[in-house]
């Protein structure tokens, strides 16, 4: 079973406090400002596709790819909730960020919550920013978001706790971060604790995940070798500047 397969059984949970129609009016707002007016947008890990139906809302036509079948199963069944016109502007599929293929060209390629910060290696970076550049017509943007290297460094990882519960399940989940300078690497180590509020079954998952900080001279580096030119950054979902204070930095790109 692939991480995010299991993860997707609780991950709306976990996240129900997480503004996705307020994040998807500020991608709305950045893209715009920067000269896109809409149109065909590619979304590379789209999750259980909340940014999308609230992009389409928008008048975006969406396709959403990510490489776990279980969160795209969500995300489907989201969409087939969201309402006809919705339904026909999204167009979620299963597919690998650093070699999906989906045969179209967009205005727009957005990656967000962290997904770039996934890929570890230099290879896996530039292979998810071929995949942009790939997806895009001459002067399309790429909007994505990513751990800010400075900040990571300033404000160093620190265990933390989340209890979340809906009607059905409770979820505990501890976060142990450890630091890994040599890579440019955070590894977070996740114990989380399920409980069925009505039948008290409890469960528990071990899960790892691995995140790159990036700086902004190695990100432009590798954003030009794959044909873009980076325009804006700042701080994730504000009108601040980046700042060793802000772990979560956007960056939009132009394709040249």
């Amino acid at each position: 079973m692939k991480l995010f397969d299991a993860y997707a059984r609780y991950y709306d949970l976990l996240y129900t406090d997480k503004d996705y129609c307020g994040e998807a009016a500020f991608v709305d707002r950045l893209l715009r400002q920067h000269g896109s007016g809409g149109g065909a947008l590619l979304e590379l890990g789209c999750g259980t596709g909340k940014h999308a139906v609230e992009l389409a809302r928008l008048g975006w036509q969406v396709v959403g790819v990510d490489r776990s079948e279980e969160m795209v199963l969500l995300a489907n069944n989201r969409n087939f909730n969201s309402g006809e016109t919705i339904q026909k502007a999204i167009n979620f599929q299963v597919g690998d960020v650093r070699t999906v293929r989906v045969g179209q060209q967009f205005d727009s390629v957005i990656s967000l919550f962290h997904v770039l910060s996934y890929q570890t290696t230099n290879a896996d970076l530039q292979a998810e920013i071929a995949t942009a550049a790939t997806h895009l017509r001459s002067g399309g943007l790429f909007l994505f978001d990513f751990w800010y290297g400075p900040a990571v460094l300033t404000n160093l990882p620190e265990v933390r706790v989340k209890r979340i519960e809906d009607d059905d399940l409770e979820v505990t989940r501890i976060a142990e971060p450890q630091l890994r300078t040599e890579a440019n690497q955070v590894t977070v180590n996740y114990h989380i604790f399920l409980r069925n509020r009505k039948t008290s079954e409890l469960s528990e998952v071990r899960e790892s995940h691995n995140m790159r900080y990036l700086f902004l001279p190695e990100l432009e580096m590798i954003l030009n070798s794959c044909g873009f030119k980076l325009l804006a950054t700042g701080s994730w979902f504000s009108d601040k500047p980046a700042s060793k204070d802000t772990w979560y930095v956007h960056a939009v790109a132009r394709k040249q």
